[in-house]
């Protein structure tokens, strides 16, 4: 087994339940981590055999770009694509933050954070 990390991904996206948040929008910051088994990919050295992190990117990127009123809702689009689009990914875990959040106070960022794992039927 093993992990592939994808860390301090910053994106401008347009996410918020406030209308002034769906038109400026704002950076965020997502964190991704896949557990798979490397066995394989160890051996041969074949990108074929592992999961491209640079796939693993798009699919955050497509997704950071369709407009949702919660980073929730994201998260979750971001995991069902993933373990739809890679069937060895046995365990994945999103962090999106919103940096600099309307909020009326002293705050770097606010973070969702989601895990999920594949079911073994």
């Amino acid at each position: 087994m093993g992990k592939i990390y994808l860390k301090g991904i910053k994106i401008y996206a347009y996410h918020g339940c406030l209308k002034e948040e769906n038109i400026i929008g704002s950076y965020y910051k997502v964190n991704l981590m896949v557990k798979t088994n490397l066995e394989k990919p160890s051996k041969s050295d074949l990108l074929i055999d592992t999961i491209d992190y640079s796939r693993l990117y798009q699919i955050i990127e497509k997704e950071m770009s369709i407009k949702s009123s919660l980073i929730e809702h994201v998260c979750d689009r971001i995991l069902n694509v993933l373990f739809k689009t890679f069937p060895y990914i046995l365990k994945a875990k999103i962090e999106v933050s919103k940096l600099n959040p309307p909020i009326d106070g002293d705050i770097n960022k606010v973070s969702v954070k989601k895990k999920r794992n594949r079911s073994l039927k």
